[in-house]
């Protein structure tokens, strides 16, 4: 007895070792804070369990950092889903059930040996129970928990997805008096439902998406990522747990799930493979149910800087003496989407010294600003834009930022700001640089405050950039390349671009988006062209003449530096 007790000590103690050396490993890389450990180590206390897969399920580290750990601690090679063989190794009669179970998948098998990646590769019982079961000599590599699930599926066909596995432990919805609120509580709150609805966020996260499409029709229920600017449909849950997963975000929003007859919006803390997400979440009623429609912001992954927002020197130059001047309006224009608020966010950056107050209005604050006061938005207590800003005013600000030019109020707030030495930062949709200016004539401005208050609009779109080693060039004929306008603004022999191959990795081609921009900077001629209430068109003609390079213009250079496609700038601009 005495002995066997003394074999369990031991062995806890070596998984203790374990646990610490791995803790300490992600702490001294930055995969892990020591705050969020301590939380983990708590919450064991407290329910038990093994540290390292609560560290994992608390989404306070990805498995992709445990297994990065594990690889460089034990120097053992670390396999992606890339790597993985295309067709399954002969394994005799091991039971595909016990690979399952203990995440074990067997790519490569000789005579003698059998190379197993594992997401454990310390679990000598299973080491020792898979070299006794296949007679063979076993070589561990470390992989990934979810990729070795997706591997096992992909070559031994077992079973079905990690959300139809989910599905399978969820009871029928069909028949079920959803009116019942308590009900749709009961049924949001099962562990196979939060299971599913982590699992939605966690795979648009690894998908890279910036939006998260839930929606209901008659038969099925729909979800959709937005990955760089485009909607791909994605695996989604039966429709018969339609109640219980929109409830769910709707709970985890903080949202009234009674009422399902008017829209609804809210926001989501959390935590996905260690990264601190901040989701807004709007619900709409529509035919079938509630649809819902997630923004995912990862405040990590936000980069301030122009230089990756697409800016090249010239234009970064103008941008930033603008923003050095001491007073005066400037606009970002653009759709819904288009990266405003960020190029916003990187010009407060830039401008943010001690020696300045800044204050900004928005709706809603998407991320945290150092030394910068934020105000949140709220109409529903009557803080709306204008009546902020009255108060802003009263606080001796040196910029001010307006999350949105919305109302005749708020524009004639903001020029008056300007008129009083204020430096106003704001954003409107309008298609172009020009459009910002009518856009703001029409909303009943003056045309005269407009002339001596505006420095600045600029006018930008997301386009897909080119995943590396995934492009190819293609020499465009004369002909096409007149067409196009590439002569236009730049003389040469021959036009190079080019165009997405698929990958294996990237079925699309392309990787992540840069912006294509227009800059128009006030001068004394569009001035007066204002004060001839001119179109337009006819302000936008006047800056080109005057050296503004157009966003489709923007674009084609890019095209030619090999950074995105002729495809992409016809799909975001007026000129397709």
């Amino acid at each position: 007895m005495q002995a066997t007790e003394e074999v369990k000590n031991n062995a806890e103690q070596q998984i203790e070792m374990v646990e610490d050396e791995v803790c300490v490993y992600l702490i001294e890389s930055g995969r892990l804070k020591k705050s969020d450990l301590r939380r983990a180590e708590t919450f064991r206390e407290q329910n038990g369990g093994d540290l390292i897969t609560l560290l994992v399920r608390l989404g306070l580290v990805s498995e992709r950092d445990v297994a990065e750990a594990e690889s460089s601690l034990l120097q053992l090679p670390l396999i992606s889903s890339a790597d993985l063989p295309t067709e399954a190794p002969e394994i005799g009669k091991l039971s595909l059930r016990y690979l399952k179970q203990n995440l074990l998948l067997p790519v490569s098998v000789t005579d003698t040996n059998m190379v197993v990646v594992m997401a454990n590769p310390r679990d000598e019982f299973a080491l020792k129970a898979l070299a006794l079961a296949s007679g063979k000599t076993i070589n561990p590599q470390v992989g990934v928990a979810s990729e070795i699930e997706n591997g096992i599926e992909k070559l031994y066909g077992v079973g079905r997805s990690a959300m139809g596995q989910i599905v399978d432990t969820l009871g029928d919805g069909e028949g079920d008096d959803l009116e019942d609120v308590e009900h749709l509580r009961d049924l949001a709150s099962e562990a196979p439902v939060i299971r599913l609805v982590n699992l939605i966020m966690q795979r648009a996260v690894e998908a890279r998406a910036s939006d998260i499409h839930i929606e209901p029709f008659e038969n099925r229920l729909k979800v959709r990522y937005r990955v760089d600017g485009v909607l791909q449909e994605v695996e989604a849950p039966p429709a018969s747990s339609t109640a219980a997963v929109i409830s769910r975000v709707k709970i985890m929003a903080r949202l009234n799930i009674a009422e399902r007859r008017l829209p609804q919006d809210g926001r989501i803390m959390h935590r996905v493979q260690g990264k601190e997400l901040d989701l807004r979440v709007s619900t709409i009623p529509t035919s079938h149910g509630e649809s819902v429609v997630m923004r995912i912001l990862d405040r990590e992954s936000i980069v301030l800087d122009f230089d990756s927002l697409g800016f090249d020197e010239s234009l970064k130059k103008a941008f930033v003496k603008d923003l050095e001047m001491p007073h005066g309006i400037i606009l970002v224009t653009g759709p819904t989407g288009s990266g405003k608020t960020t190029t916003l966010y990187t010009a407060l950056s830039q401008i943010n010294t001690p020696a300045r107050k800044i204050i900004t209005v928005e709706d809603p604050v998407e991320y945290q600003l150092e030394g910068v006061n934020q105000i949140q938005a709220q109409s529903s207590i009557g803080l709306d834009f204008a009546h902020a800003l009255r108060a802003i005013v009263r606080q001796d600000p040196d910029v001010i930022m307006i999350g949105e030019m919305r109302d005749l109020e708020t524009a004639r707030i903001a020029i008056q700001s300007a008129l009083t030495g204020h430096l106003v930062l704001s954003t409107i949709h309008t298609n172009d640089a020009a459009g910002g200016i009518t856009r703001m004539l029409d909303m009943g401005v003056e045309d005269y405050l407009l002339t001596s208050t505006v420095n600045a609009i600029l006018a930008q779109r997301l386009v897909r950039t080119l995943g590396k080693g995934a492009r190819e060039a293609v020499q465009l004929l004369p002909e096409v390349a007149t067409e196009m306008g590439f002569e236009e603004f730049l003389q040469q022999d021959s036009y190079t671009v080019y165009r997405p191959m698929a990958t294996e990795d990237n079925p699309s081609g392309y990787f992540g988006r840069t912006s294509i921009l227009e800059l128009l900077q006030m001068s004394d001629s569009i001035r007066r062209l204002i004060m001839q209430q001119a179109t337009s068109g006819q302000i936008h003609e006047q800056a080109v003449k005057e050296g503004m390079r157009t966003m489709y213009q923007d674009g084609l250079l890019k095209c030619l530096q090999g950074v995105t496609t002729i495809e992409e700038i016809l799909r975001v601009t007026q000129e397709a």
